[in-house]
């Protein structure tokens, strides 16, 4: 991994190890406020230095939350990663119930060679660490466009693990929710590398029959039902019949130069088997891609039905006749571009300090004049008034209920703090320009060939100077030879996928779009 001024790694571990304190004020009620004593997130787990049984090594990448390190079991000298989880940014009560619960459906699936193994959960007084097995063989969709052609055989072959990863979590009571290439890893190096499931972060139980409304996951990736905020197991067929048509020509099916664009894009559901390479492909792979993506949930294809279908069963004689360089020139783009927008998110989740979290709590208290603990609509209508939101009664009204999932037609704090962290990122372009300022290494004001080019190869990206200068052009508007800030922001707002920087920024920000849509009459949040 490439470094910068200072090792990502130094950086990393001075996060995780920040004290888990907050800022206490001295008044009656201190609604999320920080503990003195550290918070306990893993029941009968007891504390533990993890460094005195492993030896932390380089940083193998990070999330708002966490950051994965390699990691070398001192005793058998075993290489692991470790997701050290920082209990400084688990900053509700929501935000540990989803580590729980993500260690909880790590040890609840069997183990398989398709998913990564979790060694063991352990935690210290300032973070969670999840030791697992090393997936060293990068992503996937690098791992295609790095091969000497790639094939409608070698797309089945993904498809299959990918589909078989979702039947073995429907069959254990577990909805992924989060199916997407980034989120599936070679273990090694080798040609005939096993594919792994690596993140259950947004994974969450389920029971035949339930129905969820959280709107969680990536926008490219999302069903019509999860927008529609009624939904069940049947969304990870959806998501991995998109993985499967990006796999097939190198683009999205659904895609908008904005994210109600992108939204409306899969509520309409017409998938374009026009363009190239469609022509050539066969009959077989468009007809799942088309039952994978079916609109009904009921209609939809069960992953048993996805294994059983005839292309998936004779995928050994699917054609091996190379797709074309467009469709892999296509996928690498994509994937560069979208780790550019990913590098940007982790700066700006890097500087929403915990100085913002406070003044956050303390707006809830001057909200909550009656002191009950929540914020009603009256309170929040009034709050926003006197700290200058030009939010309308109606769109205050659909904030609420976008965010309300109870129902109760008020706030707590938790839920509070997400709608806050959204507006806050996305009402103003502060956070935006500090993304920019990282790229704009000289501070002229503008982004050039080589500042993108470095920032990318710091990620690890190996020969990317072509595709860099295609993302280049295709960001630089003007055609000027440099992206502007203004530039920049476009592009962090158009559909491309956002890379949730957060659970939080996740449910948040399609929340908020659902609002736009519910507003022109494009969808109607509370039912089917």
């Amino acid at each position: 991994m490439g470094n910068c001024c200072r090792s990502p790694a130094a950086v990393a571990r001075e996060d995780v190890k920040s004290n888990f304190t907050g800022h206490h004020d001295h008044g009656k009620r201190d609604p999320g406020a920080g503990k003195k004593a550290p918070v306990t997130v893993l029941a009968g787990v007891p504390k533990e230095n993890i460094e005195e049984r492993y030896l932390i090594d380089r940083e193998l990448g990070r999330g708002e939350f966490g950051v994965t390190y390699l990691c070398i079991d001192r005793g058998s000298r075993e290489l692991l990663a470790c997701k050290s989880i920082s209990k400084r940014k688990l900053r509700t009560a929501v935000d540990v119930e989803d580590v729980r619960r993500e260690v909880a459906i790590m040890k609840h699936l069997p183990r398989n060679a398709s998913i990564v193994s979790l060694k063991e959960a352990c935690e210290d007084d300032n973070a969670v660490h999840l030791v697992m097995e090393l997936c060293e063989g990068g992503e996937l969709f690098d791992r295609i466009v790095a091969r000497g052609h790639y094939t409608e055989r070698a797309a089945a072959a993904v498809t299959r693990t990918i589909v078989e990863v979702v039947q073995l979590c429907h069959k254990h009571g577990v909805i992924h929710r989060d199916l997407k290439p980034e989120n599936f890893l070679f273990a090694n190096k080798k040609e005939n590398s096993p594919l792994k499931a690596i993140d259950f972060g947004l994974s969450i139980f389920f029971k035949p029959g339930e129905k969820f409304s959280e709107i969680v996951g990536s926008p490219y990736y999302m069903a019509p039902e999860v927008l529609k905020r009624s939904y069940g197991p049947e969304i990870d067929i959806w998501s991995a019949g998109v993985i499967l048509y990006i796999l097939l020509c190198g683009v999205p099916p659904f895609w908008a130069e904005s994210e109600q664009g992108v939204a409306q894009a899969i509520l309409r559901g017409l998938i374009d088997f026009k363009r190239d390479p469609w022509p050539c492909v066969s009959d077989g792979a468009k007809s799942l891609v088309r039952q994978m993506l079916e609109p009904d949930p009921k209609l939809r294809l069960t992953a048993t039905q996805v294994l059983d279908h005839p292309w998936l069963q004779n995928a050994k004689k699917a054609p091996n006749v190379p797709l074309g360089d467009v469709v892999k020139s296509r996928l690498k783009q994509f994937s560069m571009m979208n780790r550019f927008k990913r590098k940007a998110l982790r700066v700006i989740a890097d500087f929403l300090s915990a100085e913002e979290v406070e003044d956050i709590k303390d707006m809830f208290k001057k909200m909550d004049t009656d002191d009950d603990g929540i914020v009603s609509i009256e309170e929040l209508k009034a709050g926003l008034k006197n700290f200058g939101s030009h939010l309308g009664e109606p769109e205050v009204q659909m904030l609420i209920e976008a965010v309300d999932a109870n129902g109760k037609g008020s706030l707590d704090y938790g839920e509070f703090l997400a709608v806050s962290l959204h507006l806050q990122r996305m009402a103003n372009d502060e956070h935006l320009r500090k993304a920019f300022s990282y790229f704009d290494k000289d501070g002229n004001s503008f982004i050039e060939p080589d500042e993108l080019r470095e920032s990318l190869m710091e990620d690890g990206a190996d020969d990317c100077s072509d595709i860099a200068n295609e993302i280049f052009q295709e960001v630089d508007k003007d055609k000027d030879g440099r992206i502007s800030y203004e530039e920049f922001a476009a592009m962090m707002r158009t559909g491309t996928d956002w890379r949730k920087a957060s659970r939080h920024y996740s449910r948040g920000r399609f929340n908020s779009l659902s609002l736009k849509l519910l507003k022109d009459g494009s969808l109607n949040l509370g039912a089917e």
